[in-house]
């Protein structure tokens, strides 16, 4: 299992989203919602270029001293009583998983919303050895009844409708009630809570662990996670190595950022911390705990000219404010890290033979680099990903040959100058008064919404020379 969501071509994958009304209509409709209201608690905070520069400095100090901080906090996790496994890759994380299952005998995991146990395949793997995975996110939930994956790394259902809800429950569950969103989520929370008080092993991602102590915070709307951690005997946490905060006053502010920044609320509806597996006087927590450090390609990241994305704390500010996401909707990226911050980390993470056509997924509008509560330069790294990619010579060979084409022509005066002047001619007979009759290829329809300027048939160098003979002959 890769990062990877869908094998259809990318350009049919993009059409199918586009032309899916539904979905568009829902993730813009969440698009607004969420601007507004994270807008809102922006203005009410103040200051808030400067909580960005402070955000920004923390994960920074972290990426430069992780190797310190990764050291600090298995220490701590261990004298707190857990057990601590570094992963450097997905393989290497989700056989340690099943080994833990396996120990206890367990029979059915539940789960709490997690990108990076998402990224490494944990629920494949477990299932393929025969473990019952229950995803509890109410979200999640949904989508693993209708085997559809998510598409926003915050609101993972972001592209269903209520009713399209109310169709998965009825189909996989006999749901018979109405499509209201209150009636639906008591009727899953009761299903969901017999397997709470079933499962032998809950699983967790991790929002930020905090080095000083080896504490674990999980950040949720449902307290579905706080569910995970209590009542099963073990918990497994599954962090990625970058998502350390040196202290709690840093964690304090990463978290004011990342409520604002995901839902536009000053703080989610429950902040769990953990620190290691219950002690003998405790009613509830688990018996046994574990955290899962993956790596699984970071250090590689860490070590390039990509380093700055590593700071992301999966806000999914991004994603509400682009403009490509708000038409294509997360399915259309293909991977599980959709958006810009997908663009991204997708071909770091999965390959360029999988997401090269991701970084032109973008109008390099750089509406992302403007809400990202971290300061991440994402118009800057897709634009990196492009250069890349044509230094390595993986951009189509149509568009290859055009730039050298161009390169030959701009190297040679002469047949520069000739190419403009039949450029020239050729523009003014080919448009007139804004508008061309002819569809030229892809960009078809981009000209006829648009109206063209004339083109008066002559280059710039040829206008300028016949007024410098003008201006000199009128002394």
């Amino acid at each position: 299992m890769s990062i990877k969501t869908s094998d259809v071509e990318f350009k049919l994958r993009i059409r199918q989203q586009i032309e899916d009304p539904i979905m568009r209509k829902a993730v813009a409709n969440a698009q607004e919602r969420i601007g507004a209201n994270r807008q809102k608690m922006v203005d009410e905070l103040g200051h808030w270029e400067e909580w960005r520069d402070r955000a920004s400095q923390i994960r920074d100090r972290v990426l430069s001293n992780l190797d310190a901080y990764l050291y600090q906090l298995s220490e701590k996790v261990t004298q707190n009583g857990g057990h601590v496994c570094f992963a450097k890759t997905k393989e290497e994380a989700t056989r340690y998983i099943l080994q833990v299952a396996q120990s206890k005998n367990a029979q059915k995991v539940v789960k709490s919303k997690s990108m990076v146990t998402e990224e490494i395949g944990v629920n494949h793997v477990l299932q393929d050895a025969g473990i019952q995975v229950i995803e509890t996110d109410l979200g999640e939930y949904i989508l693993q009844l209708d085997q559809d994956p998510p598409s926003h790394v915050v609101v993972p259902a972001i592209h269903k409708d209520r009713y399209q809800i109310r169709r998965v429950l009825h189909e996989r569950l006999g749901y018979d009630g109405p499509e209201t969103p209150e009636a639906m989520t008591l009727f899953i929370r009761q299903k969901i809570r017999e397997d709470f008080l079933s499962a032998e092993i809950g699983i967790t991602g991790c929002n930020f662990a905090v080095a000083e102590t080896g504490s674990v915070c999980l950040v949720t709307n449902e307290g579905n996670a706080r569910m995970c951690t209590t009542l099963p005997k073990t918990h497994i946490a599954v962090m990625g190595m970058e998502r350390i905060a040196p202290t709690f006053a840093e964690v304090d502010v990463l978290i004011t950022m990342l409520a604002r920044s995901a839902v536009g609320a000053r703080l989610t509806g429950y902040n769990t911390w953990l620190t290691g597996p219950r002690e003998a006087d405790n009613v509830d927590g688990p018996e046994e705990f574990h955290l899962v450090i993956v790596d699984n390609g970071r250090s590689q990241v860490l070590g390039s000219e990509f380093r700055d994305v590593l700071r992301c704390i999966r806000c999914g500010a991004c994603m509400n404010t682009c403009p490509a996401y708000r038409h294509i909707g997360g399915h259309g990226y293909g991977s599980i890290y959709p958006g810009p911050i997908g663009a991204v980390i997708s071909p770091l993470l999965g390959g360029y033979k999988d997401f090269k056509d991701l970084p032109y997924a973008c109008s390099l509008c750089t509406a992302c680099d403007s809400v990202c509560p971290v300061r991440i330069p994402l118009s800057k790294l897709i634009l990196r990903h492009r250069r890349v990619m044509a230094e390595e010579g993986i951009t189509p060979k149509a568009e290859r040959r055009a730039i050298k084409m161009f390169a030959y022509a701009n190297s040679h005066p002469g047949m520069w100058k000739v190419g403009m002047m039949a450029g020239a001619h050729a523009a003014s007979w080919f448009i007139n008064g804004g508008k061309t009759p002819f569809r030229v290829g892809a960009i078809g329809d981009w000209m006829e919404a648009r109206d063209l300027p004339d083109a008066d048939g002559e280059s710039f160098r040829s206008w300028f020379k016949k007024h410098q003979a003008q201006e000199k002959k009128n002394g």
